[in-house]
């Protein structure tokens, strides 16, 4: 048991430094050059894959063993806020490794293992860079992402002894180090490729809209839109995190962020706080299915499946809309349960006002989706869209980015990409030895096997997969490891390919809420002051729709846009009316508050709705119509609950994004 206390730590994520001294204007120069050169590149550079890679892959690492430390009660945490001598070890040689690999970068991709077997140099830089991949990993997303990659090094390894479809031909330590490191099977796969291109750039042009100050716009808006409602305080943190997610891509990061203001307001207004928390992180993870920008991972699947961009936005439109509104309506129905206070006029903006102040911020966000429907690279797209930040900037004296705002916003982007990228290169070691044992050609017999080919068994196979594979691993990770794997089985069984990815895309997500390791409401939880299972457990129930919607689209192409402009809106006022019925049946509340039998039906209601096809949309309607016109002859029942004084907000309560 001593034993296993000691070793607890190391299972967990590195102690995030806040530096100080000179170790702090050393990260902020190798942040900020890694802005440049990435804005150099895709503006102006013309480098080869392997060293555009290379760069920045070494420029991470680096970053990396500068701000992570050792896990918290660990003995090797004593520096604190101080980068250890061995961290600038790890960060020399990794610095060593980008060059190594930059200068060899033609001949590596040019080679043939065969006919040119790794040399010495080669074998020692190729573990250097898979160790610091992994320990990089491992500090900044926990062991999780470790123990899978262990998995496939030791499948790729070992696996020859297996027996049937398992079993693949044996691999010397030499080969498999050459899949890992020197091919674009493994290290310098499609992960890493995204990771550094427009995933980084998108992540930029985030940190330039948060220090514009849009995120104190957008939630100023999301005040003025749903602010006057009962129980309007979860309802802006709805709005206000769905449209900060959406930029952020990161639902732990939106929660921090917007759910600092939001979840204390809602406690006060009178929401339990296990309930507010819940709130904010259902809303955060949502952010990356919202339509346009979703969070980066419409590129992702835009980069993965060579589908245009414009075409996975339009898809991902309906059931973005049904996710919201089912929070809304959750959220307004708990809001009438409780009868809670609206908030006093004065302290809710008018609309007129907000937007005369900051009507421009949408201006980025037009550019943006305007220049990616017209075909432009994702990655000069997002560097268009960071001209124009800076450029609206300059409409209010008081948001002016000058040279001091525009290097922090650099800094910022640099330090968020870290957790993604080193996400990446993990992921693109798995599918090294996926790829090199000839596993991903077998994974799609494998899955149709256990489910025996049948589609809803398969869907929810690969929902298991997907969750599993998002256990504390950022989006990007989990997309493309699991569209690598799930996807083709999907396809197999007739599914599109745009049906099959954003089914994948949607249970990455929405693995930030699923217990027992729901990593976004554990964030909420720790705002809340409140138990983060029941913070968990509560954030599941939230956001149920986004856990059916993905089984709607599949069965009913028409939500995703795909059909007859008479089957798009029949489909999609079903499915709205499932989705408002299935909410008042998980709260309890409709007209007035429902009885046990009532709320079962309503839930059963809410179901048939969603479900796809005429005969289930009736029954749900019709069931809808009877628990409306039992609630109606029972007549409208005064509320039970004390009523309470509107809410004031304090002068202090506004929101601080930047």
């Amino acid at each position: 048991m001593g034993i296993m206390n000691r070793l607890a730590p190391w299972f967990k994520e590195g102690n995030r430094r806040e530096l100080s001294g000179i170790h702090l204007p050393l990260f902020t120069i190798v942040a900020f050059a890694l802005s440049v050169y990435q804005i150099w590149s895709v503006v102006w550079g013309k480098l080869d894959p392997i060293n555009q890679m290379a760069i920045h892959l070494s420029f991470i690492l680096v970053l990396t063993f500068l701000l992570y430390g050792y896990p918290k009660k660990t003995k090797k945490n004593r520096s604190g806020n101080f980068p250890t001598s061995i961290d600038y070890s790890f960060a020399f040689l990794a610095l060593a490794a980008g060059i190594y690999f930059t200068i060899h970068a033609e001949r590596i991709a040019e080679r043939i293992p065969i006919m040119n077997p790794l040399g010495n140099l080669d074998i020692f830089f190729g573990l250097i860079i898979v160790l610091l991949s992994m320990e990089a990993a491992r500090r900044t997303i926990g062991f999780p992402i470790i123990g899978i990659v262990l998995i496939g090094i030791s499948y790729a390894l070992w696996g020859h002894h297996l027996t049937g479809l398992w079993s693949h031909r044996k691999m010397s330590p030499i080969e498999f180090l050459d899949e890992l490191a020197f091919s674009f099977n493994g290290l310098w796969g499609s992960p890493i490729s995204v990771a550094a291109s427009f995933v980084f750039m998108f992540m930029l042009f985030g940190s330039f809209l948060q220090k514009a100050g849009a995120g104190e716009f957008f939630f100023k808006l999301s005040t003025a839109i749903a602010g006057r409602s009962k129980g309007g305080a979860a309802k802006v943190a709805v709005l206000a995190s769905a449209f900060f997610g959406s930029i952020s891509g990161s639902p732990t990061a939106n929660v921090v962020t917007t759910g600092s203001f939001t979840i204390p307001v809602s406690k006060r207004t009178g929401y339990k706080p296990s309930f507010a928390a819940a709130v904010e992180a259902a809303a955060s993870t949502g952010g990356s299915i919202l339509p346009p920008i979703m969070g980066s991972s419409a590129f992702l699947m835009a980069a993965v499946t060579q589908m245009p961009y414009g075409s996975i936005v339009i898809a991902a439109i309906i059931p973005g809309i049904l996710y919201y509104v089912s929070l809304i309506t959750l959220v307004h129905f708990e809001a009438l349960r409780l009868d809670l206070p609206r908030a006093t006029k004065e302290n809710i903006p008018r609309m007129t006002q907000v937007l005369k102040e900051g009507w421009y911020y949408f201006i980025p966000l037009i550019v943006l989706v305007f220049l990616l429907v017209h075909g432009y690279s994702a990655s000069r797209t997002a560097f268009y869209g960071i001209l124009s930040i800076v450029i609206v900037s300059w409409f209010r004296k008081s948001k002016r980015m000058g040279l001091k705002e525009i290097v922090s916003a650099m800094v910022l982007g640099a330090k968020s990409s870290i957790a993604v990228t080193t996400a990446c290169a993990a992921a693109g070691l798995v599918i090294a030895g996926i790829m090199s044992t000839g596993l991903g050609g077998k994974l799609t017999s494998i899955v149709l096997g256990l489910t025996e080919g049948m589609l809803l068994p398969t869907l929810l196979l690969i929902m298991l997969i997907c969750i599993i594979f998002g256990i504390g691993m950022p989006v990007a990770a989990a997309y493309i490891l699991t569209a690598m794997l799930a996807a083709p089985a999907l396809i197999e069984l007739g599914v599109s390919n745009m049906a099959a990815h954003l089914f994948i895309v949607y249970f990455s997500i929405f693995s930030a809420i699923t217990p027992p390791v729901a990593v976004a409401a554990f964030a909420a939880a720790g705002i809340a002051g409140s138990n983060p299972n029941r913070v968990g457990l509560e954030a599941f129930r939230l956001g149920s729709v986004g856990f059916i919607v993905p089984f709607m689209f599949v069965l009913e192409p028409s939500l995703l846009m795909n059909g007859s402009l008479v089957q798009v809106i029949i489909s999609f006022i079903t499915a709205l009316i499932g989705v408002v019925t299935l909410a008042a049946g998980l709260i309890g509340w409709l007209l007035i508050r429902t009885v046990l039998l009532e709320r079962i039906v309503l839930i059963a209601a809410g179901f048939m709705g969603m479900y796809p096809g005429l005969l289930s949309d009736g029954v749900g309607i019709a069931l809808l119509i009877l628990v409306l016109f039992t609630q109606q002859r029972r007549g409208i029942e005064p509320f039970k609950s004390i009523r309470k004084q509107p809410v004031r907000l304090d002068e202090g309560d506004s929101m601080r994004i930047s």
